[in-house]
């Protein structure tokens, strides 16, 4: 009950030998999030003891440069991996190709293994982040904004989980995965040196196409596809919960998450911009004062036994007394 995914669902079909097996949810999935929520943890001290650890001697990074890193670094792992697990998810659906799919036959209450399994984890992994910020001893300073963002994952990938959306949560899932993989791998390699900005660059790009992206095919979904089905009706027995008041909330939640997360991007730039304006001054003032010579510099070199010297080594002229 704890390792294996639980309620099978199979079908026989006539025209193929072999029968279908699909998941449905039900209670003893948390028994499922809870064990492999116990792998994340012990995964996650793995991870942070025999690697992070170890660049982290070598880097000799600061108190607040090191929390920073060692957020990145297991960020990255996991959006990495789990980039790679949705994008092969995605290649064997037909809904990646075809977005009528996204609606069309709702509730989608039939899932393969691999997308339980996917979900399953997702969730297992974003509830262990939660008592990792007391394990990893996180900074008073970055605990609301990690707790933001965690609890922002659970709501969403739960919801799409609870809500049979699991398609759209899939197909938006995988784009904002490689967008914030590019960006902790860009942070990782700003802080081994602080020259190598450019991942900066193609990550601002990506992301507000990943943004844009997701509220298409929100809008087409919830605005467009449900809204024109035919079983619009409320039933958590048959799991359809394609009514007015759910379409709207999850319409709503996505937009505004969508807008928190580009007014937290403005202000990423324009800190970045600043930063950059303010170093770019700050040379163009040491350049400045180290081409002016000082005047004690100019009375050392051009005065010699209280008499002054032109450029060329000649002293001027004395002048003549005038006759009394």
């Amino acid at each position: 009950m704890f390792i294996t995914v639980q309620y099978n669902v199979t079908y026989t079909n006539e025209e193929k030998a072999e029968p279908l097996y699909f998941y449905e949810y039900g209670p003893k999935d948390l028994a499922t999030i809870f064990f492999y929520m116990l792998i994340a943890i012990i995964l996650h001290a793995v991870i942070q003891e025999y690697i992070l650890d170890k660049i982290n001697r070598r880097l000799h990074l600061s108190k607040t440069k090191h929390s920073k890193f060692n957020e990145s670094g297991q960020l990255a792992f996991f959006y990495l991996f789990s980039f790679a697990w949705g994008t092969s998810i995605l290649t064997a659906e037909d809904f990646a190709t075809n977005p009528t799919l996204l609606w069309e036959d709702y509730p989608h209450t039939h899932m393969f293994f691999q997308v339980k399994f996917f979900y399953i984890c997702q969730i297992a992994y974003w509830l262990h982040a939660l008592p990792e910020l007391y394990f990893q001893k996180v900074r008073k300073e970055d605990i609301p904004r990690q707790l933001y963002y965690t609890c922002l994952y659970i709501f969403h990938i739960t919801g799409a989980y609870v809500l049979n959306l699991h398609r759209l949560g899939l197909i938006l899932l995988v784009p904002h995965y490689l967008v914030e993989l590019l960006f902790h791998a860009s942070r990782l390699f700003y802080f081994s040196d602080e020259n190598k900005q450019k991942g900066f660059t193609l990550w601002a790009l990506l992301f507000v196409m990943a943004r844009l992206l997701t509220l298409t095919l929100s809008v087409l979904t919830f605005g467009f596809g449900l809204a024109r089905a035919e079983n619009q009706d409320f039933s958590i027995a048959m799991g359809n919960f394609n009514v007015l008041t759910v379409r709207i909330s999850c319409l709503a939640a996505i937009c505004l998450t969508q807008a928190w997360m580009m007014w937290k991007f403005i202000n990423f730039q324009l800190k970045k911009w600043r930063e950059h304006t303010q170093n770019q001054v700050s040379k163009k003032k040491i350049s400045s004062t180290k081409t002016k010579p000082s005047k004690k510099e100019f009375s050392k070199g051009h005065v010699v036994n209280g008499a002054a010297k032109l450029e060329d080594g000649a002293s001027p002229r004395a002048r003549k007394a005038k006759a009394s």
